[in-house]
This record gives C-alpha cells, structure tokens and sequence, in this order.
C-alpha cells in the first residue's frame, strides 16, 4: 500500500500545510500570487532546472527563461509536453489560463500568447511555486 505523502496527488489538506510555507500553499494549493518583482528567482539567469516546490516535478529549463518585465519568472516553453497542465480560469482579471503542476496540480501561474518565439507564449510562473537547482 502507497503512503500518502509518497504520493503528491494524494496528499491531504494537513501534509502540504506541514510540507509548504505559509507563501507556498497560499499559492500552491490556494491558486494564489506572490507580489510582481519579489521572487528570488526573478532574475536567475544561471543554468539549471526550476521544479515544483510542493513535489519536486521537473517544470522549466533555464534555457526556457527570459525576461519578460512582468515582475514574475517567465518562461517561453515548460520542459517537457507533460510537465504541467492547463485550464481556463474566470478570476478577477477576466477569463485566463492557469497553469499548474502535472505531477501534484499545484498552481504555478498563468499562461499568455504574448511570449517571444519560438512558441510565442509566456509562462509567468510564481518564483514560491519553484525551486531551482543548479546544474
């Protein structure tokens, strides 16, 4: 029989609030947004990968970063076709698309068709959604 905590997509409501910071389930599990320009990994421009906080689930390349002046990390294209998913979301601003962790549905941004090529989208990713590890 599987542990719950070995499995991110089945993880109750008390593991990720032990597993995460206050900021990271905020946004992880309650579809949150840090302020523009205070994430650490805003401006990280060495190589290496960017994961999901909440489960270790390879998400970006820093080969896939830019800058895209928004105030949040930004990437033109997620690592692999599998790596996260994608839903319409109604909020506040209008209709948009959430982005999320494949692996644990974890929400990591949103998604716009004003990105640079060669796919034309921007990934803006919330930087306590991630972790980064150096290559």
């Amino acid at each position: 029989m599987t542990n719950q905590t070995d499995d991110p997509a089945r993880r109750s409501d008390a593991e990720w609030r032990r597993i995460l910071t206050d900021e990271q389930y905020r946004i992880l599990r309650e579809a949150g947004t840090e302020p523009a320009g205070t994430s650490e990994l805003l401006h990280v421009d060495e190589d290496g990968l960017f994961r999901c906080a909440g489960c270790g689930a390879e998400l970006f390349h820093s080969e896939q970063k830019y800058t895209s002046g928004t105030g949040w990390p930004s990437f033109w294209d997620p690592i692999g076709d599998d790596a996260v998913e994608t839903q319409r979301d109604a909020g506040l601003l209008g209709f948009r698309t959430e982005v999320l962790c494949a692996r644990c549905g974890g929400h990591l941004g949103h998604v716009f068709d004003d990105g640079p090529e060669p796919t034309g989208k921007r990934y803006c990713i919330n930087g306590d959604a991630l972790a980064f590890d150096r290559d």
